[in-house]
Parts: structure tokens; C-alpha cells; sequence
């Protein structure tokens, strides 16, 4: 009965908002830091659900499983990698019912939060009703969410094309450029990522991620890193480097320039001020289009802006969208101009589960819900507040090379040399399994694979951030 009481608490919508704490009072950071000094391990926040119990598998039964009929590419975080079974919110919980506090967001994917009542209500209403047709027919889910999301775009990004993955929609974003500009050459990032399939992993740009196979017509730029990038923070001069691009490895036209705003795979690495306006207008003078990569930080997750291209003061031509669009479910999306969509009634264009009711219907629960609660301020307040008390552990642990990004779209990258910037491989793995037993899930990445991703869901409050930061303090502390 416990049980069943506790489940039923957790979807009443009132006690749902109750126990959010969008805006918790801050704790003293020196308190924090000072505790952690005397050995305290931190508490995690209180949060008032208990998940049903798991009658499942345990975890070596599911590794086996993994092993012996999933692919051999697939590996897991930790020694021992957790079981989650059961999500609520900003929290996970494992096989033994362990509550654990997100700071990973499926991979900067769960915007809402885990489970978020609305969300799933769209999805089991949809399916009840109608789980799949086809496009070929009408249904409303599909044309009140392209409308919805055509409005969080500037200019004239209104024609919308619906495919499953951020890979999808970046191969769809690209071919189109092809067609448009009748030119083939696309310039793209060092340190980038894009996708997987043929085109995309062309455009991506870190060797773990390329296998070798043809890959032809992408130019990779240097990367505009200002921590460890040749220029620092100037953007500008970074930009010369794409002009250079197009005079000497191209016929001097160009299909398009893809970019995020925010690497993401790449570290939470920031584009320098002043790039994107720059590298925009060498690219439309060489007749390309501009594509942004929103995949990892639009809807909501910078914070400051609804996506993330719009902190540099740029309009671009073609948007593409995944992870966040639906909460976890299967979902991307491609956002152009009119004028450029019409390329694809050259042949016919389909996509058997783009545009799927019950996607759709998801994404646009998941619209409601940012804009309902507030979850672009909250990803403004509580990352800001998260990213200076980051700030102060960089001041006390040398270990701390560089702390960066927006919103709950952060990265804290580790050295054992600051002015070497010498990647700590093997500290960061020691952190992350001491945070990880203290009931903090972060992820890792970047090319030295030294950087902790810090991408949790968008209902992130300032006691979660004080959490995350004393966890990281203390296992720091014990290196």
C-alpha cells in the first residue's frame, strides 16, 4: 500500500510542482567547501517519492545479456556499471532502489525531467488513440507540433521536416545544402560532432568517432576553443581560417558551414565571441547556406537563449534538433526556409517515423512544459549559480583546468599541469566513480576524454547545484 500511495503522490500534478524547488535558497559556499575539508560526505536533497520495487534482472544478468547479443561496440561508465530502472524528475534510481542525482540527462537529452507527468500522459493518450499511420494521411499531432516549434524559431525557419535521431536530421540539413548550392563542399569543425552515418561523420571531426570509409566534400576549420585554441577567446581571427578554407580547398563556393553553438561530444566547448558573425558572412558571400547543430543545446538548455545559436547574434538558414525535442523519446527535426525546403519536390523525400503521432505528440508536451514552468529561466538561474560555485572549487583544486559553458550546459575539464593543460585521464576516472558512489551521475567527454559534461535535466535546482559541487569537492579532495 506504501508503495501504491507513494506512486500515486508522484502524479499528482500540485505535489509535483511542490516539491520542484525551482529557486532554493542558496547554502554559504565557503560552508560547503569547509565541511567537505572536515570530511563530511555531503547529503543529497531530500525528494519525496519512493519508486516500486524492481523484480527484474540484476546487473550481471544484463551484462551478460549485453555481451552476448548486443554489439560488442557498446560500453558502459564505471567498474560497475549502476542498473537504473526507474527515473523521476531530476533523480534515477537503481535495481536496489539507491536514488542517484542526474547531472548527465540521458546525455543532455531529458530537458523536463525523467518521467514528467505531462509528458507521459501525451505519449499514453496518443497511443491509445492512434500509435502509427503514416504521413500519407492526416493527423493533427503532427501539424500543431510543427507549428508550435516554428514559433520558437527567428526569421523565416518555418518549414519543418521530422526525422528520428540528430543524425538524421543533420544528413537530411546537409543534403539539402548540396541541392540548394549545387555544390557539394561543406565546412565543418575540428573537434566537432555531427552523427554517425556517412555524411555526418564526415562533418564530425574527432578521430574516435570516424571509422575509414569514404568520406569526401567536408573541410574541417580550426576550432574556436578559447581554452586551448590557437587564438584564445578571438573569435574573429579564428574566422579568417574558414575564408582561407574556401580560397584554397575549395572552388571558392561553398554548399554550407555546420557548427554547433556549443560543442557538446567535444566537451561543452563554447564558440568564441565574435565567430559565428564572421565565418556567417564568408560563407553566404561564397553562395553557402548556415546550418546550426541544436541537437545537445537548444530548447531551453542555455539558458540565456531558447537555442544556443542565438547568444551570437546570428540567424542561421537551417536548424536541425534532436535529444531535448522529445524527452527521450526517438525524435529529431530539421527547421529551414521555405525557399530552401523546396528543394526535396525535386524527387520524393519520406520518412517512414518522422512525424510519428506519438513523437509528436511528446514534443510538443515537451514545448508546453518549458514554457509552462519556466524551465528556460531555471536552466539560466541555477546554471549560473552552478557554474560560479564551480568557478570557486576551480580556485581551490589545481586539478581544475577550465570551467565553461552556459545555462545547465556545462563542462569542467581536468589537468594534472594548468599551464601544460596536460589531460588528468586517469583522475577524472578515479572523481567520477567517488561522485558516482556518493549518488552523483555526471558524464565525461571531450577528444582526451578529461572533461566532465554536466547536462542534467532543465528542473535542476540551486540544492541539486550545491549537491553536485560539494560531491566533486570531496572526491577531489581525497585524490
Amino acid at each position: 500500500m506504501q508503495r501504491i500511495a507513494a506512486r500515486q503522490t508522484s502524479w499528482e500534478f500540485r505535489k509535483f510542482r511542490g516539491l520542484r524547488r525551482l529557486y532554493s535558497p542558496a547554502k554559504n559556499t565557503g560552508a560547503c567547501l569547509a565541511g567537505n575539508d572536515a570530511g563530511i560526505i555531503p547529503d543529497m536533497p531530500p525528494f519525496d517519492y519512493t519508486p516500486p520495487r524492481y523484480t527484474g534482472p540484476d546487473a550481471d544478468e544484463i551484462m551478460r545479456k549485453r555481451r552476448e547479443f548486443l554489439s560488442p561496440s557498446m560500453f558502459c561508465f564505471y567498474k560497475k556499471p549502476v542498473n537504473i530502472v526507474h527515473g523521476r524528475m531530476q533523480y534515477l534510481f537503481d535495481d536496489n532502489g539507491r536514488r542517484y542525482l542526474d547531472a548527465f540527462g540521458g546525455i543532455a537529452t531529458v530537458n523536463c525531467g525523467h518521467c514528467h507527468p505531462d509528458v507521459v500522459k501525451a505519449i499514453v493518450d496518443q497511443t491509445k488513440s492512434l500509435q502509427h499511420s503514416t504521413i500519407l494521411y492526416l493527423n493533427h499531432a503532427i501539424a500543431d507540433f510543427a507549428e508550435a516549434l516554428a514559433s520558437k524559431l527567428p526569421g523565416d525557419l518555418k518549414v519543418v521536416f521530422f526525422t528520428n535521431s540528430g543524425t538524421e536530421a543533420n544528413e537530411l540539413a546537409m543534403m539539402m545544402a548540396r541541392l540548394y548550392t549545387d555544390c557539394h563542399d561543406i565546412i565543418s569543425l575540428r573537434n566537432a560532432y555531427h552523427g554517425n552515418a556517412s555524411g555526418t561523420m564526415a562533418a564530425t571531426a574527432q578521430c574516435s568517432w570516424k571509422f575509414n570509409v569514404v568520406q569526401s566534400g567536408v573541410h574541417h576549420a580550426l576550432n574556436p576553443d578559447p581554452y586551448r585554441g590557437l587564438f584564445g577567446a578571438d573569435g574573429e581571427k579564428y574566422a579568417h581560417d574558414v575564408q582561407d578554407l574556401i580560397q584554397f580547398g575549395t572552388s571558392g563556393h561553398v554548399a554550407a558551414f555546420i557548427s554547433e553553438a556549443i560543442q557538446g561530444v567535444g566537451g561543452i566547448i563554447e564558440l568564441a565571441p565574435g565567430y559565428l558573425p564572421a565565418v556567417y558572412n564568408s560563407i553566404r558571400k561564397a553562395g553557402g547556406l548556415c546550418i546550426a547543430d541544436e541537437v545537445q543545446s537548444g530548447f531551453a538548455r542555455s539558458g540565456s537563449h531558447f537555442w544556443g545559436f542565438e547568444a551570437h547574434g546570428v540567424v542561421p538558414d537551417i536548424v536541425t534538433m534532436a535529444k531535448g525535442i522529445g524527452n527521450g523519446i526517438p525524435l529529431g527535426a530539421v527547421v529551414t526556409t521555405p525557399k530552401v525546403a523546396e528543394v526535396l519536390t525535386r524527387r520524393c523525400y519520406f520518412n517512414t517515423f518522422g512525424g510519428n503521432p506519438v513523437s509528436t505528440a511528446a514534443g510538443h508536451a515537451v514545448l508546453k512544459v518549458i514554457e509552462r514552468e519556466k524551465l528556460q529561466e531555471n536552466a539560466h538561474v541555477v546554471g549560473s549559480y552552478l557554474k560560479e560555485r564551480l568557478n570557486d572549487l576551480k580556485s581551490k583544486h589545481e586539478i581544475i583546468g577550465d570551467v565553461r559553458g552556459r545555462g545547465l550546459m556545462l563542462g569542467v575539464e581536468l589537468v594534472t599541469d594548468r599551464h601544460l593543460k596536460t589531460p588528468a585521464k586517469v583522475e577524472i576516472l578515479q572523481v567520477m566513480e567517488q561522485m558516482k558512489d556518493m549518488g552523483l551521475l555526471v558524464g565525461k567527454g571531450g577528444f582526451y576524454g578529461n572533461v566532465f559534461r554536466i547536462t542534467p535535466p532543465l528542473c535542476f535546482s540551486k540544492e541539486d547545484a550545491d549537491f553536485l559541487v560539494d560531491v566533486m569537492d570531496y572526491a577531489m579532495t581525497k585524490l
